[in-house]
């Protein structure tokens, strides 16, 4: 590998490209990119990285170069739980428009890099809560983040609410459906995304959006999305009923909002639970 270049400079280099190709018009996400050093987050190296064809394969020595491309570097490859892809986060962290001085729910820290990158990006003036059920990536992580005040750590799962409301919550793992406390969490404004994923062997499903306005949620699919399972987030029959519900990627492309009154199923529903659904009915206007 070539080192011409300084591990600054690499940096730059990495984010400007994540820039174009995911298109980012954020420019402290694009900051947060080229200065956070993802080789503090991936321990040391050598480092796996997943090739989605080929598997893991390892790097040829511990040189942080090969860490600043779109991969996935693993953090327990026998769980396939690896630091997720830097493009698809930069293309979904900038269309939700994380902002400076926001507050940032994240849910699922992993060894936390991203949330570094949360707490680049909202600032001194902002704040990053990052729940990570495994004590040991939470441990990691909480020293990982020394550097980023903004940034705090706690052992939780997804079931167990945290008093707060912030302005995204980001929920790093896939789940079958939304917890009725995440949703709750929304401030006004506020923006989620969670990863709605069926089957668990295959980790397929949708990024599903939310924006909440007032007592309404506008609801849209964003991309079709693999990721890890959410611990505390799955149960069997909405797997069943969610994996339904993808073999209507039409319906999936019509959803425009979360409903949550009591109502029966009719046409307009494409996921239709207890106590919530995906509608393709546009949210109620807010009365003020």
């Amino acid at each position: 590998m070539a080192t011409a270049l300084s591990l600054e400079q690499v940096r730059r280099h990495f984010a400007e490209g994540l820039r174009v190709t995911a298109h980012m018009g954020n420019e402290r996400l694009v900051e947060a990119f080229a200065t956070v050093p993802r080789e503090l987050f991936a321990g040391p190296g050598p480092w796996r990285i997943l090739n989605h064809l080929d598997g893991y394969w390892t790097t040829p020595d511990d040189d942080p170069r090969w860490l600043y491309h779109n991969v996935l570097v693993a953090l327990d490859e026998k769980r396939r739980l690896n630091i997720g892809e830097p493009h698809l986060w930069a293309t979904h962290l900038d269309r939700i428009a994380v902002s400076e001085g926001e507050r940032v729910l994240q849910i699922g820290t992993g060894s936390g890099y991203y949330s570094a990158i949360f707490a680049e990006t909202v600032g001194r003036g902002g704040r990053v809560d990052a729940i990570e059920i495994d004590e040991g990536l939470a441990a990691t992580a909480a020293r990982n983040l020394e550097a980023w005040p903004e940034a705090t750590v706690r052992v939780g799962d997804a079931a167990q609410p945290i008093a707060g409301q912030w302005d995204v919550v980001v929920a790093f793992a896939g789940a079958t459906a939304p917890h009725g406390w995440w949703i709750d969490a929304l401030a006004d404004g506020g923006r989620l995304l969670l990863p709605l994923t069926a089957a668990f062997n295959q980790r397929g499903g949708f990024m599903l959006r939310l924006d909440r306005h007032g007592d309404g949620f506008a609801a849209r699919s964003v991309g079709w999305v693999g990721f890890y399972p959410c611990a505390r987030a799955r149960n069997a029959e909405d797997e069943i009923a969610l994996g339904k519900a993808l073999g209507d990627p039409a319906g999936q492309q019509a959803v425009r909002s979360l409903r949550r009154d009591r109502h029966d199923k009719d046409e307009s529903c494409w996921l239709h639970r207890d106590g919530w659904c995906l509608s393709k009915r546009p949210r109620p206007a807010t009365v003020h």
